[in-house]
Formats: C-alpha cells, sequence, structure tokens
C-alpha cells in the first residue's frame, strides 16, 4: 500500500511561481508512473501531469503545457510539479497519484493511490 502525501500549496498572485510535493511511502517508489490532476470547485478532477518511472518521458495537460513542469526524485521518493506563471483559473486542489505501471497515464481512473490533496488559490 502507497501512501501518498502532498505539500507546498498555498496563497500566490497571478503570474506567480509554486512547487508542489509528493511524498511517498510504503512501496517501491521507483516502479510507479505518477500523475498529477486537480480539481476546481464544481468541476471535474482534470489531468495535469504525468512522468514515468524513470523521468524519461512527461506528457501535460493543454491547459497547463508550457507554464508547469513535473519532475521526480526516486532517492527521495518524491515527485514535483513546478508551476509558473499561474493564473486565477490554475485555482484548485491538486493531487498526485501513483500506478504500478511503465507507460505515462492520462485517466483518473487508472490510477492506484492518491494523496490527500494540496490547495492552491491564485488571485488576481
Amino acid at each position: 500500500q502507497v501512501q501518498l502525501v502532498e505539500s507546498g500549496g498555498g496563497l500566490v498572485q497571478a503570474g506567480g511561481s509554486l512547487r508542489l510535493s509528493c511524498a511517498a511511502s510504503g512501496g517501491t517508489f521507483s516502479r510507479y508512473v505518477m500523475g498529477w490532476f486537480r480539481q476546481a470547485p464544481g468541476k471535474e478532477r482534470e489531468f495535469v501531469a504525468t512522468i514515468t518511472q524513470g523521468s524519461a518521458r512527461t506528457s501535460y495537460g493543454d491547459s497547463v503545457k508550457g507554464r508547469f513542469t513535473t519532475s521526480r526524485d526516486n532517492a527521495k521518493n518524491t515527485v514535483y510539479l513546478q508551476m509558473t506563471t499561474l493564473k486565477p483559473e490554475d485555482t484548485a486542489v491538486y493531487y498526485c497519484a501513483a500506478r504500478n505501471g511503465v507507460r505515462l497515464v492520462y485517466r483518473r481512473e487508472e490510477y492506484d493511490y492518491w494523496g490527500q490533496g494540496t490547495l492552491v488559490t491564485v488571485s488576481s
């Protein structure tokens, strides 16, 4: 059983940056494909980013492409989401997720483990 704990959320002005972290425990982190999703009030959970086990490949949702970057440090059992040029529409609870596998995963239904989320609020 894998436990995921996100951190780094908070309040930031539009145009600013934040880095989210997701620390994993209870499993072999290097075996997992990791993903980031977000959910704004009244909206469905949306795909943000995904990264393969060895960081060879990443992929991003259209709304964050070019502004967000995901990375991971397998020695620290941690995945990161660097967010830049933040916009008010980026306001949401951000979740990390894990799946045992080798390919990039875009659908939330395919992830096995989830964190509790961290709130990001971008003011205009």
